[in-house]
């Protein structure tokens, strides 16, 4: 691959003979070499975009059909532990009239798949431990990677994820799909407006009873060699942070203009999964485990601009699915479950209350960010977590295709899913502050913020075409 003129400078602006000679390694491996910001780094178009599946089990198949519904996208290998389910997803390919995929399948797949030159993109659904090694090695094969939620488990992962997009040049981009979201959308959209004045502060969760996930046989529904299971018993503080944590750090320009400094993080004691498993499987070793994960999780966390966000974490009780999705500003506040909002009764005098349904159906209808209006109606046809999975596939393939800065960059995989590591430290020392890194390594001063993103559906030959899910036909 040729060096590009801003690759060039780059390379040529790189300090320490260590860097440089890192860099020359990397660039035998992957035919280029970058050594640069990520910040807001847009690589080459890709007009066809050959992407790699790895980790065919709970979320994989579903990306796999969504991505063969975009034009100029070419589904090249598909990879699993267990060879039958990379069959069923080719298999599926050729049903709906796409060109097979090459299979890789076992415990060392993903690294002779990695081996090949027709790969753009490598999108990662394995199990949480294999999520950093698979990306860094991916990059260093000059892939693009998609990786699934977090990114890394402990800072030196991160760090690790980091230094290796700044390196090779290629996009590492963690698909947090709750920054997709309608809500969570239509905050962001409302904030840059302007609507809630200055936001002060954000309250986000992942409140879901895992339960029967985590203590299920894997032919009924439960995760490989039981991992989260075995995760949870090792591990305390908030091991799953981002989809709370994701949407409030883009309405407040973290790494874009703010930058989370430090947090405190308290967790309740465990309960749950023990009077679960006591009840479902009582005598059996899963009884008699000991999970360290406490049932609730809080984290408090302060950035730079003096702004503040609050986390929570509960898999263990029997609490309703919730993200809170909170956002509070001098003029108005945003919550979800069930959606709500106030604002400032401004000369009026008196109190803030919440609208009524009527006043909330209307600001929510004239606020719709664009990127739900141009699609989103075709994203709940197509699926995946309420359509918030096609939006976020849909704008990664946009920007690769068109040569566009991701929306998530490698910077803010590694802050967001840095809490993996320091809630549990916070946690098990009596809330003790943990400094949060700067993985921007001070870029964010001048980091401009997300902006209110949308897709040419035209650009991508979808406007007046038409997609498929299992071999239906579905208009754009």
């Amino acid at each position: 691959m040729e060096m590009g003129r801003r690759d060039f400078l780059s390379f040529i602006m790189m300090a320490g003979a260590t860097a440089a000679a890192n860099n020359r390694v990397l660039a035998a491996v992957t035919g280029q070499s970058h050594a640069g910001s990520m910040a807001m780094f847009a690589a080459p178009p890709l007009r066809e975009l050959r992407v790699a599946f790895v980790g065919l089990g709970k979320r994989g198949p579903g990306a796999v059909h969504r991505f063969s519904a975009f034009p100029g996208v070419k589904i090249t290998h598909l990879c699993d532990l267990y060879k039958n389910r990379a069959e069923r997803q080719n298999a599926w390919l050729v049903k709906n009239k796409r060109p097979a995929a090459k299979i890789h399948f076992g415990a060392e797949g993903w690294k002779q798949m990695l081996e090949a030159d027709d790969i753009d993109l490598v999108y990662n659904v394995t199990p949480w431990y294999l999520h950093t090694p698979i990306a860094v090695a991916a990059m260093k094969h000059g892939k693009h990677v998609a990786v699934e939620v977090p990114a890394a488990l402990t800072i030196e992962e991160c760090w690790q994820l980091v230094d290796t997009s700044e390196e090779t040049g290629r996009h590492c981009m963690m698909l947090e799909n709750c920054c997709y979201g309608e809500v969570e959308m239509l905050a962001l959209r409302m904030a840059r407006e302007g609507m809630f004045g200055e936001i002060v502060h954000g309250e986000g969760a992942y409140i879901h009873d895992l339960r029967a996930e985590n203590y299920a046989d894997l032919n009924k529904g439960g995760y490989y060699d039981y991992w989260r299971l075995k995760h949870n018993t090792a591990h305390t503080g908030n091991p799953y942070p981002t989809h709370g944590l994701g949407p409030i750090c883009q309405v407040m320009d973290i790494n874009r203009g703010d930058v989370m400094e430090y947090l405190v993080s308290v967790s309740s004691r465990q309960a749950g999964m023990s009077e679960y498993a006591a009840a479902k499987f009582p005598g059996s070793w899963k009884a008699k485990l000991a999970p360290a994960l406490g049932d609730m999780n809080t984290t408090v966390i302060g950035t730079a601009k003096g702004r503040s966000i609050m986390i929570q974490h509960d898999v263990t009780s029997p609490r309703p699915y919730s993200r809170i999705n909170l956002i509070s500003g001098t003029r108005g506040i945003l919550a979800d479950y069930p959606l709500r909002m106030a604002f400032d009764p401004g000369r009026r005098g008196g109190h803030s209350h919440w609208l009524n349904d009527k006043e909330l159906k209307k600001i929510a209808a004239e606020k719709r960010h664009p990127l739900w209006k141009s699609a989103g109606e075709i994203a709940k046809k197509i699926g995946g977590h309420g359509g918030m999975d096609f939006l976020m596939d849909l704008r990664l393939c946009y920007c690769l295709q068109n040569g566009l800065a991701l929306d998530q960059n490698v910077y803010d995989a590694a802050a967001w899913s840095s809490l993996c590591e320091l809630t549990e430290k916070s946690a098990r020392h009596r809330g003790a502050t943990q400094d949060i890194p700067d993985f921007t390594r001070g870029a964010w001063k001048t980091t401009p913020p997300l902006g209110i993103v949308d897709v040419d559906l035209g650009k991508m030959g979808l406007d007046g075409g038409s997609v498929k899910k299992d071999g239906a036909q579905l208009s754009v």
